[in-house]
C-alpha cells in the first residue's frame, strides 16, 4: 500500500526493486540505508535509475502514510497480490505490473472465474458506435462476460451501461482515486456499478489526480485485465489505440469494430484492422470468437445441460487449453469442468493432448 503511494503507475524500477527484494526489504531500502545494500549491489551498471528513483519515492514519503487512512473513510478496499482477488493477469506486465489496487464496490468482480472483455472507444462517440458497443455490451454481458471499460464519456461509458441494464458484472479502471468520480458527471454510474455488484478500480491511491500520464499507464490495466479487447470506435490518434497496443504486446486477442470509411471517427479501427492484425468484429459472435467461446460454426459440444454447454463453449478447436483455464472461461467449478471433460472424452467430443484438451470438430 505504501509503494502505491511512493510510486507513480508502471514505475519499473520499483518492481524489479521489489522482486529481488520483496516489498518489506525494498521499502526499507528505499526509504531507509540498510548496511549491505547499496544502489551498485542492486544495479551493476551503476545504479543510477535506482539513485534517482530513491530520491523520487522519498519525497513522497510523507504523503504515503495517509494511503490507508483515505481509503477507510472512503470505504475503498486495498488489494495487494496477496490477496485473493487479486487479478493474476495483470502479472503479466512484470516489473510494470500494479503494487496495489484501490477497489470500491465487490473486490471478487476482479478475478471471478469467467471471461472478461475489454469494450473501449472514443470519448465522441457517435450515434454508430454507441448502437454497435450497447449491443455487444448487452449480449455478451448477458451471457456471463465481464464487461471491462475505463468509465469515460463515450464508449466506455455506454460499454458499462449496457452491461448494467443486462444485469451484468462490469469494471470500471479509473486514471485517479476511486473516491473522485472523473468524469465528475459519471459519479452516478461508477456508484450504479458498485450497487450492481461490480467494480471500480485503480493503482493509484484515494485523493490523487487523473493525470495525463496516468490515462495512459491505467489503459495498460484494462488490456491486461482483461482476455481480449476490442475498439469499438476510435479517432486516428484515440487513447483507445494506447490499450490495443497494450493488449497486442501482451498476446491479447484484440478486434476492431469497422465504421465508414468516410468516419474520422473510426479510422483508428480502420488502422488496427490494417496495422495490428486486429480481428474485425461485426457482432457478439465475433467478439465470443475472440474470447475463444466458439471458433468455427458448427464446432463445440452440443448439449442440453447448461453446465455441458458452457464446457463445450469454453474450449478450441485450435488451442489447447488446461482444465483450470476452462474452468475460468465457462465460469464452471473445477471438479465439475474435470468430470465433464472426462464424459465427453469418452464420447469422443474432446481430446485432450500434452498441452490440454481440444474440442473435436464435429
Amino acid at each position: 500500500m505504501l509503494w502505491s503511494a511512493l510510486t507513480e503507475p508502471g514505475d519499473g524500477v520499483a518492481g524489479t526493486l521489489i522482486a529481488a527484494l520483496g516489498p518489506r526489504e525494498a521499502l526499507e531500502f528505499a526509504l531507509g540505508d540498510p548496511a549491505g545494500l547499496s544502489p551498485a549491489t542492486l544495479a551493476p551498471s551503476g545504479g543510477q535509475g535506482l539513485r534517482a528513483a530513491r530520491e523520487r519515492w522519498r519525497r513522497r514519503s510523507g504523503d504515503a502514510v495517509h494511503a490507508a487512512d483515505a481509503a477507510r473513510r472512503a470505504g475503498v478496499t486495498p488489494v495487494t497480490p496477496e490477496h485473493p482477488a487479486w487479478p493474476a493477469a495483470v502479472d503479466d506486465l512484470g516489473p510494470h505490473a500494479p503494487l496495489c489496487l484501490w477497489v470500491r464496490g465487490s473486490t471478487p468482480a476482479l478475478s471471478a472465474d469467467r471471461p472478461a472483455l475489454a469494450l473501449v472507444g472514443a470519448r465522441a462517440a457517435t450515434a454508430y458506435g454507441e448502437d454497435v458497443v450497447t449491443g455487444l455490451a448487452a449480449d455478451l454481458g448477458g451471457g456471463g462476460v465481464t464487461i471491462v471499460s475505463g468509465g469515460a464519456y463515450g464508449i466506455d461509458g455506454m460499454a458499462h451501461r449496457a452491461a448494467l441494464a443486462a444485469g451484468a458484472v462490469t469494471v470500471a479502471w479509473l486514471a485517479g482515486g476511486v473516491d473522485r468520480a472523473y468524469p465528475s458527471g459519471h459519479r452516478g454510474l461508477l456508484d450504479a456499478i458498485v450497487a450492481a455488484g461490480g467494480a471500480v478500480a485503480a493503482e493509484v491511491p484515494c485523493g490523487s489526480a487523473p493525470t495525463k500520464w496516468r490515462f495512459l499507464a491505467r489503459n495498460r490495466l484494462i488490456a491486461a485485465a482483461s482476455d481480449a479487447t476490442v475498439v469499438v470506435e476510435a479517432g486516428w490518434r484515440s487513447g483507445s489505440l494506447n490499450t490495443a497496443g497494450h493488449a497486442a504486446a501482451l498476446g491479447r486477442p484484440l478486434g476492431a469494430v469497422p465504421g465508414p470509411v468516410t468516419s474520422a471517427a473510426s479510422a483508428g479501427c480502420h488502422r488496427l484492422l490494417r496495422e495490428y492484425d486486429a480481428q474485425c468484429i461485426t457482432s457478439s459472435d465475433d467478439a465470443r470468437e475472440l474470447l475463444g467461446w466458439r471458433e468455427q460454426p458448427g464446432d463445440g459440444v452440443p448439449s442440453t445441460d447448461p453446465e455441458v454447454s458452457r464446457v463445450g463453449d469454453a474450449l478450441s478447436t485450435r488451442s489447447a487449453r488446461s482444465s483450470s483455464d476452462i474452468a475460468r472461461r465457462s465460469g464452471v467449478d473445477l471438479d465439475v469442468v474435470e468430470s465433464t471433460l472426462g464424459l465427453l472424452a469418452l464420447e469422443g467430443a474432446v481430446r485432450r493432448g500434452p498441452d490440454g484438451w481440444r474440442a473435436v470438430p464435429r
